[in-house]
């Protein structure tokens, strides 16, 4: 009972930092013509409820796709209408075809934080509670120490409340969540169907498709095709058909709607990447402009190229090798490798990144904490712009101090606890004196967050060239990446060791 208190605390401390950050400004606000990302969701209830569902997508007089048309998938639209439904019962003005553009109130505003409030309350929250509470080998006050610096995660409640990006990030990612705590349990179909209502929902969690892919058919081969596992496999693939077709129906009424649905989901034609976003492709185009010397097809495959390269051995081993733990470090690993190398990726799809480092958080706490350090600072650019500082600078200190005292995260650094420990001795029969492995990781992380601070304090204080108006921006995004980059080799390293380790350790037992 005492356990179920103190996990109703932590809620609460989650839900007030999230409504205290909610209260600043948001993004566009004031700021006609398009007003910002507020606006898009806002316009979205409005055209969901004035026109019928085969209008959505589809650019008319009505629905100016260059005014922040609708390009998520249909249960996006859906809960838009749902949210409408209610904005027509408080406001008509709200919605109201064409003259509700650019509406701004605190009423309204108190509205729409109340809808991301309720959806983090439904869905995403009971997720990690019930995540953490599955936790095995660790304590209860470990597990309650994992939910609350979960929630604390800075990236996620700056964006979805702060800047308060145009979906609701907390929906995708929770019902991404409950389809790991799915899967992991053997709860398969159940898993499934969550995440295949994250994918409708938001289609950037196609970066956790393949670990989810892998681990399911893993887990069939497992049990063998010609058994058990050719039924799952059957059932699995039942559940994937029968919940895309209920969420795309009435978009398969005709060929056409379908495929302009698909055209607004995956816009190739926007580039090869957004803004300034701490990929590959951005940090590169500093010494090479890839868009403007590669054609644009070329751009496509040769990401295509290297994103499925880089996922490749992970996936593999998940197949052959399927485990929980495997199924978690290669959603990181896919999931990275998407961000770093994929076509058209956004500077929040870092989130989608986060979400299962998150979920290891109690397992290495240390690389885990460094991470989502690195992945709310990547976003520092998009967050100034918003006047997003204090709350930043606030809630990333909170963060830190959770994560440094519930898990002690300094005295974390040994070769078994970076999980390391397995790749160490291999390294060691070629170089038999490299035993200072933790060492070099200590001095990074110190490298890393001194430069983390220089630079915000260098973009918050100083005036950058006339000739070169994005230096910090791209100074930011470049730092980012190498960090990035780093992690994508050190969760891979985990993923092709150490598991051969716990394996033969068992043996050993």
């Amino acid at each position: 009972m005492e356990k179920w208190h103190l996990m109703t605390i932590v809620v609460l401390i989650g839900l007030t930092v999230r409504w205290t950050v909610s209260l600043n400004s948001y993004s566009g606000a004031g700021k006609p013509p398009m007003f910002g990302d507020y606006e898009a969701q806002r316009h979205w209830q409005e055209i969901t409820f004035n026109l019928p569902v085969k209008q959505w997508y589809f650019n008319s007089s009505d629905n100016n796709l260059q005014y922040w048309g609708l390009d998520y998938p249909p249960l996006t639209a859906y809960h838009s209408l749902l949210c409408a439904y209610v904005a027509k019962f408080i406001n008509p003005d709200w919605i109201e075809l064409h003259s509700s553009r650019g509406y701004e109130s605190q009423a309204h505003k108190l509205f729409m934080r109340t809808t991301v409030f309720i959806a983090d309350l439904l869905i995403y929250i009971p997720a990690v509670v019930l995540y953490c509470c599955c936790l095995k080998e660790i304590s209860t006050k470990k597990k309650i120490a994992n939910a609350l610096c979960i929630l604390l995660y800075p990236g996620l409640i700056l964006i979805d409340y702060g800047h308060f990006q145009n979906i609701y990030n907390s929906v995708s990612l929770g019902f991404a969540l409950w389809g790991v705590l799915g899967v992991s349990c053997d709860w398969d179909l159940l898993g499934s169907l969550a995440f295949c209502l994250a994918i409708n929902y938001k289609q950037m969690e196609l970066y956790h498709s393949l670990p989810f892919f892998c681990f399911l058919l893993g887990k069939c081969f497992k049990k063998g095709l010609k058994g058990k596992g050719f039924v799952l496999l059957i059932k699995l693939a039942c559940t994937v058909v029968a919940s895309f077709i209920l969420c795309w129906l009435p978009f398969f009424t005709e060929r056409e709607q379908t495929l302009q649905v698909l055209r607004r989901l995956f816009p190739v034609d926007r580039g090869l990447f957004e803004d300034k976003v701490a990929n590959i492709w951005c940090s590169f185009s500093v010494f090479l402009k890839i868009k403007d010397i590669l054609p644009h097809h070329i751009q496509i495959i040769i990401s295509f190229c290297f994103t499925f390269l880089s996922l490749l051995p992970a996936c593999i081993k998940l197949t052959l090798q399927p485990s929980p733990k495997g199924f978690r470090f290669t959603l990181v690993s896919c999931a990275l490798s998407f961000f770093l190398f994929s076509f058209q990726v956004h500077e929040k799809s870092i989130l989608l990144v986060s979400l299962p480092v998150c979920l290891v958080l109690s397992e290495i706490p240390f690389m885990s904490t460094w991470f989502l350090l690195v992945s709310t600072f990547s976003m520092l650019p998009l967050l100034l712009k918003d006047e997003l500082l204090m709350p930043s600078v606030v809630t990333t200190m909170a963060f830190f101090i959770a994560c440094a005292i519930s898990f002690s995260i300094f005295e974390k650094t040994s070769e078994e606890e970076l999980h390391l420990k397995s790749f160490s001795i291999s390294l060691r029969k070629y170089l038999p004196c490299f035993t200072f492995l933790p060492r070099i990781i200590q001095y990074l992380f110190l490298i890393s967050v001194i430069t983390m601070v220089l630079l915000t304090l260098i973009t918050v204080t100083l005036e950058p060239p006339q000739k070169l108006p994005d230096l910090f921006s791209v100074l930011i995004c470049f730092v980012s990446c190498l960090n990035f980059l780093f992690f994508l080799v050190y969760f891979n390293i985990i993923i092709m060791w150490d598991f051969k380790n716990g394996r033969n350790q068992k043996k050993i037992n």
